[in-house]
């Protein structure tokens, strides 16, 4: 679990399309970029001959543009209309999702947008196709499946930060100096450099989860570059470390007392039920119909977590639940897996490890053992179910991490920027609806633009509201700014 629960869980209940770029390119003329034929990779097939792939080259450390430099992996695909307004890129959160992957697997969400837009997107620095960097092999993460990450006992304690240290120097021997290079603020001016070779004046860009933080610091950066820009799944740009913890632990019990409630039962004492099923699998960890493996209660909670993202996988939790209430862990593990994209094979994919390294190189805030422990209460009183999890989580997730982090929270004040559109969902449980109104107001006056939907599941776009997509679409294709504050219910 991270505070900054990865959007593209939910992508995993479908096949992620892998790409690369293949040799033989051609170059159009108006992007200076090579782009050729996508490519399959170990993770998945090419996509159609529709998308096409380049790589760009950009500055390990932008404080020296003339330095060493890295690639970033591209994917588009051109716009299908003639009136075309430009290139609009996909930032599809984590941090650490490859857009490479997902972009064209999400093109038929958005195709109402490809009618005018380039749709563009890319493996930030660290991610994938763009210098992706894997922590530790694929036996040491299932092995690291026994440590219990709200640790009981001082023993357990003494797990949790040994793996927590181990996972960090192993990333810090496998990703080198790029270990210090991969933040919000160095992605954001990679995104200005990919706007400038796409050619365009300004950045039209759609951002989601936290992809919305990385929008909210390129509009910091580079007020007066902003075109038409969505942020979706809105993280609040004004909590620290221990206030994204708070924030998901309060968005993940809605959720679930939402679910609790469609099914008929009283929230509370559904999640009181929770809760003792979660402390039995602590004590005695079920079978899960896989040799060599057992539903933990860590893994328990993650499979708890995934379907929260969507309320159409509200049935698949009622089932896994049943299961595991007699003796069954198998459904809940499978959910764990998808989350931590676990393939059949045993093969994990890197998004975490991707994750952990921009997040840790982001915040500045390092909780002690001892100050987790004293925020504990207040986490298990927002959530029974889900505040142990997180509140540990503030602790173990960059302990020990061999590199200092930049800020407390990020900034994202845009005096001057275009209008930037803010979608906040009050039933999101991942990124919960007060950030997206914290967004606005700190992009400024006259620059965030709040518009809500009151459903419920992770970002509203492309969720079943004609209100929020025909809002968003006039917007990103017509440039028609909506009032600050319209709802859509």
């Amino acid at each position: 679990m991270r505070r900054l629960v990865r959007w593209t869980a939910l992508a995993a209940a479908s096949a992620l399309l892998a790409a690369g770029c293949s040799t033989g390119s051609s170059d159009d003329g108006r992007s200076g970029l090579s782009w050729g034929r996508c490519k399959a990779t170990a993770e998945g097939p090419a996509p159609s001959s529709d998308w096409q792939c380049a790589t760009l080259k950009v500055p390990l450390d932008w404080a020296e543009p003339e330095g060493k430099t890295i690639g970033l992996g591209l994917i588009r695909a051109k716009a299908r209309g003639g009136d075309r307004v430009g290139s609009l890129l996909f930032n599809f959160g984590g941090p650490g999702a490859s857009g490479v992957s997902m972009m064209p697997s999400y093109a038929p969400t958005v195709s109402s947008l490809r009618e005018r837009y380039d749709l563009v997107s890319w493996d930030p620095r660290g991610v994938g196709a763009s210098e992706g960097v894997r922590c530790r092999g694929d036996k040491e993460i299932q092995a690291a499946e026994s440590v219990d990450v709200s640790p009981d006992t001082p023993a357990e304690e003494k797990a949790y930060f040994e793996d927590a240290a181990d996972f960090g120097e192993g990333c810090r021997k496998n990703a080198g100096k790029l270990i210090a290079h991969v933040s919000t603020a160095d992605s954001a001016r990679d995104m200005d450099r990919i706007r400038e070779v796409l050619g365009d004046a300004r950045l039209n860009y759609f951002g989601i989860s936290y992809g919305t933080e990385l929008g909210g610091t390129y509009a910091h950066l580079f007020p007066k570059k902003v075109g038409r820009m969505t942020l979706d799944a809105v993280v609040d740009p004004g909590a620290d470390t221990v206030g994204h913890a708070e924030n998901q632990a309060r968005g993940f019990q809605r959720a679930l007392n939402g679910y609790l409630a469609s099914t008929g039962q009283d929230p509370e004492e559904g999640t009181r039920k929770i809760a003792d099923l979660l402390r039995r699998i602590d004590a005695r960890p079920l079978s899960a119909g896989t040799p060599g493996r057992k539903l933990t209660q860590t893994l328990a909670v993650t499979g708890i977590i995934l379907p929260l993202y969507s309320k159409d996988s509200w049935p698949t939790l009622t089932s896994a639940l049943d299961a595991a209430e007699q003796g069954d862990g198998s459904e809940l593990l499978a959910l764990a897996d998808r989350y931590n994209e676990r393939g059949p094979s045993g093969r994990y994919g890197t998004t975490t490890h991707s994750q952990r390294l921009i997040s840790c190189l982001d915040d500045r805030q390092r909780p002690t053992m001892a100050e987790t422990k004293r925020l504990l209460p207040r986490f298990e009183k927002i959530s029974p179910v889900f505040g142990t999890f997180l509140g540990w989580d503030t602790a173990g997730w960059c302990h020990d991490w061999p590199v200092p982090g930049q800020h407390d929270t990020p900034q994202v004040s845009a005096p001057g920027a275009a209008p930037v559109l803010v979608v906040g969902n009050t039933g999101d449980p991942a990124t919960p609806y007060e950030g997206a109104r914290r967004m606005a107001d700190e992009l400024g006056k006259g620059v965030g633009v709040l518009l809500t939907w009151r459903g419920e599941g992770h970002g509203a776009y492309g969720s079943g509201s004609d209100c929020v997509d025909s809002t968003v679409n006039a917007y990103l294709l017509d440039g028609a700014v909506p009032k600050d504050g319209k709802v859509c219910s």
